[in-house]
């Protein structure tokens, strides 16, 4: 893996970390102190209860015995206080009418300057509650109530118990839930990281290929099980690849293909020129100007058809279209080949109809599009072999037909007979544009070109053509 892959693979995984991980981290620590807060105020409050009720009841007691004109209610409550049942819980304690701790369950006076928030509060008319540290500094809870209304002697009385066990239990509770929170958490870690290595995985290896497509080598496959987005677009990437080799092995084809077509005209030319330099006798010198004339029209054409071709390729491709007659440009198209096909001992026969309806096109593409037919026709047809024209009138379009009996096409072949760079038989000349341009030119007057071919048997292509007339 480069440098600049690793980085990417950071650059991930910290934008993972940023953008999830470290939102849902923040998210379960809100919860977990949630939870905390929640079961220590579940606890509290049921240890307040526990005390109020504790305390409610030695109230009730106290009040009765005030009621009881016989009872004296100072023994009473030293009674009470010396036989609280649940001393070992919490403790219980009486404060005279200065707010001092005269009385107490467990026999034992907190120091007189001890802090009472608990009894300030119910004086104040408040709820006599209050959680704080005693003077050994451990933390406890007490529950006040004023007294004072029937009581002469005390003021108040308050129950006190230690928070410890509560606290711990909140500890234990809390560890457990950080336990589960951090498992949980760890868990969404290792299953985060596995699943952006699927998705990092494939990104370095369309990385790593797509410099080498830059590079022109092609045969890297990249290789991904997953039938997801991702896959999709291995896939494409993949068959991207197939195409630009494809294309690329097309290229090079038609640069050799064109290259030899180039180099067998000039050195005709060159070799008959120099013969007809070197040479007086009037023979000669005539058929090496027939050769050269011939050879130089060949060069043009195939001149012609790369300058369409870049045209096509630049978007610069135009149509000077006016009203024409179809069969007057076909006809001109089959008399420049009747003396080729005769030279070569080739028979072609047209079947040409009294009238057709007139084109709205231009008639030099379609001049050019049947000559380039009926000379693949010709050239692709061996010695003693037929090639047959005919233009009808179809359900109203013009359709044009060209067949042969030369060597015809591979069914393998024939899908990408009309691609550029594109030659199914590479023994006969020819640049492997034509047929692409011839098909340009016939889409752009709303027409279709469809070649039927059978291997060793012959080749027909057919033309639709839509007639038409200039508009107004």
């Amino acid at each position: 893996m480069t440098r600049r892959n690793a980085e990417k693979r950071a650059t991930l995984l910290w934008r993972w970390v940023v953008n999830n991980l470290a939102v849902l981290f923040l998210i379960m620590i809100v919860m977990v102190l949630a939870f905390v807060y929640a079961i220590q105020t579940f606890y509290y409050a049921g240890a307040r209860q526990k005390l109020t009720a504790e305390l409610t009841s030695v109230v009730s007691i106290l009040s009765r015995y005030a009621q009881d004109s016989e009872t004296n209610l100072a023994p009473e409550m030293r009674a009470m206080f010396e036989s609280f049942s649940a001393k070992d819980k919490m403790e219980l304690m009486a404060l005279g009418v200065k707010g001092k701790i005269v009385l107490t369950s467990s026999g034992f006076s907190p120091s007189a300057d001890t802090a009472l928030p608990d009894y300030e509060s119910v004086r104040a008319g408040g709820d006599g509650y209050w959680v704080g540290k005693s003077e050994t500094g451990e933390k406890i809870m007490a529950v006040c109530a004023d007294i004072s209304s029937f009581s002469t002697e005390y003021s108040a009385v308050r129950v006190v118990t230690s928070l410890t066990e509560v606290d711990s239990t909140v500890t234990t509770i809390t560890i457990g839930a950080a336990v589960v929170c951090a498992a949980i958490l760890l868990l969404l870690i290792v299953m985060g990281i596995y699943f952006m290595g699927t998705i990092i995985r494939p990104i370095t290896q369309i990385s790593s290929a797509a410099g080498k497509y830059a590079k022109g080598d092609f045969t890297e496959n990249i290789s991904y099980a997953g039938h997801d987005e991702i896959g999709d677009l291995c896939d494409a990437i993949n068959h991207m690849a197939k195409e630009l080799s494809t294309a690329e092995e097309m290229k090079n084809e038609f640069i050799s293909s064109v290259s030899h077509e180039l180099r067998t005209p000039l050195t005709a030319i060159k070799g008959w020129a120099e013969t007809i330099y070197t040479e007086n006798d009037p023979e000669t010198i005539h058929k090496g100007m027939n050769v050269i004339i011939s050879e130089t029209e060949r060069l043009s054409q195939m001149v012609e058809e790369l300058l369409d071709f870049s045209r096509m390729q630049s978007g610069h491709f135009t149509l000077q279209k006016d009203t024409m007659d179809v069969l007057a440009e076909l006809g001109d198209a089959v008399l420049i080949y009747m003396d080729k096909a005769a030279r070569d001992n080739i028979r072609v026969s047209y079947d040409e109809p009294e009238m057709l309806p007139f084109l709205y096109g231009d008639k030099n593409r379609i001049r050019q599009v049947f000559i380039n037919i009926i000379d693949n026709a010709i050239k692709y047809s061996d010695p003693g072999g037929h090639v047959h024209i005919e233009a009808t009138q179809h359900q109203g379009n013009i359709v044009v037909s060209v067949s042969d009996t030369g060597c015809g096409i591979k069914a393998s072949d024939l899908p990408k007979i009309k691609t550029k760079f594109y030659k199914p038989n590479h023994t006969r000349r020819g640049s492997g544009i034509g047929l692409a341009v011839a098909d340009e030119i016939i889409a752009a007057h709303g027409g279709k070109l469809d070649i039927t071919s059978e291997e060793g048997l012959g080749t027909t292509v057919t033309i639709t053509l839509p007639p038409g007339k200039k508009p107004e």
